[in-house]
């Protein structure tokens, strides 16, 4: 039985979950709008929720933490400057996410997250 687990697994080990959310992240702070799969868009959004709430604090803590999750220097730079006084009034639900149809291929079902 599955009771009190946590983690959405997406069918992933652990390092290729951490890594593919890190590159997630990263993309949806740097472009603000990504195309992916309803199960990842949903896991994205608690990430990049705590992403823009470290920003929010703006502490050099809080800095350093989201540079161990966030790829680029610059992104982690737009966060903590650009981002944080978007959402200075704001408490939470930073993201939106959008059904977009279904992929080509697979027949995936396609969400779009963006910032709000």
């Amino acid at each position: 039985m599955r009771h009190r687990k946590v983690v959405k697994k997406l069918g992933k080990t652990s390092s290729h979950r951490k890594a593919m959310m890190r590159n997630m992240v990263t993309s949806l702070l740097k472009h603000e709008k990504i195309v992916t799969t309803d199960a990842k868009a949903k896991v994205l959004r608690s990430v990049a929720d705590k992403m823009i709430t470290l920003g929010k604090k703006g502490t050099l803590h809080a800095r350093r933490q989201a540079l161990s999750y966030i790829r680029d220097r610059e992104v982690t730079g737009k966060v903590f400057d650009d981002l944080s006084s978007r959402y200075s009034d704001r408490a939470g639900g930073y993201t939106r996410i959008i059904k977009v149809g279904h992929r080509i291929g697979d027949n995936a079902p396609l969400s779009q997250i963006e910032l709000v």
